[in-house]
């Protein structure tokens, strides 16, 4: 299957980058550690810090996939392949980085969250992180500008007042909803209220980078049409 060789095409390329992969684990790691000591504000960095890896990988993947795409293209690969095979491999990749962090949280913090709950949360964060960075790789096309405006996203998640209603506007409000559900044991408007925000945005950036990377791709700058 098409979209599944693009997906395994992605991750192969990752593989290459040691690197990332450490600083994929650390990064999430490091926002755990630093508030170990409070439990709500470590869960909740935690996931923050999840999200904030898995769209920065999903956004240099888009990047370094733009100069195999129009061979692919030649080789009948449609544009939905190309896209949402991307898409699964961050999915898969957010996956097998988030289970590990969660098997940590059931041993550090037993009986002290809804583990059910954290585990939605962190999924929700990977689903709504791999879409947001490849549409923002889709619509800054240089990484190092992408890289600052997840940077600012992330920050401003960071900094909000939770109780501000532009919190909403957020792409990664969702987990931090679902979070106060798992770790303050509040009622469960919370947990729907999260859901409802994480599909709705993992759908809509899903959807722009069909339509971003659809137009792009139908788009051949190097052909010229000779004069008559």
């Amino acid at each position: 299957m098409k979209l599944l060789t693009v997906a395994e095409m992605a991750l192969r390329e990752l593989s290459r980058r040691r690197g990332v992969l450490v600083l994929l684990l650390a990064l999430p790691l490091v926002c755990y550690l630093v508030r170990h000591d409070q439990v709500g504000q470590s869960i909740r960095f935690l996931l923050l810090g999840l999200a904030w890896a898995v769209s920065t990988t999903a956004l240099f993947a888009s990047g370094t996939s733009r100069h195999i795409e129009p061979r692919l293209r030649l080789s009948g690969y449609r544009s939905h392949h190309l896209y949402l095979g991307r898409l699964v491999a961050m999915w898969l990749l957010g996956l097998a980085v988030s289970t590990p962090f969660f098997a940590l949280i059931a041993v550090d913090h037993a009986g002290e969250v809804r583990l059910g709950a954290l585990a939605a949360a962190m999924v929700l964060a990977v689903t709504v992180a791999a879409p947001f960075g490849l549409l923002i790789g889709a619509v800054v096309p240089r990484e190092l500008e992408g890289a600052l405006i997840l940077l600012v996203t992330i920050s401003l998640q960071m900094m909000i007042d939770p109780a501000d209603s532009l919190t909403r506007l957020t792409p990664f409000w969702s987990s931090r909803e679902i979070g106060t559900y798992a770790i303050d044991y509040t009622g469960p408007e919370y947990l729907v209220r999260g859901l409802t925000h994480g599909i709705v945005v993992t759908l809509l950036a899903t959807a722009l980078v069909a339509v971003l990377s659809t137009i792009r791709l139908r788009t051949r700058p190097h052909l010229r049409y000779a004069p008559r």
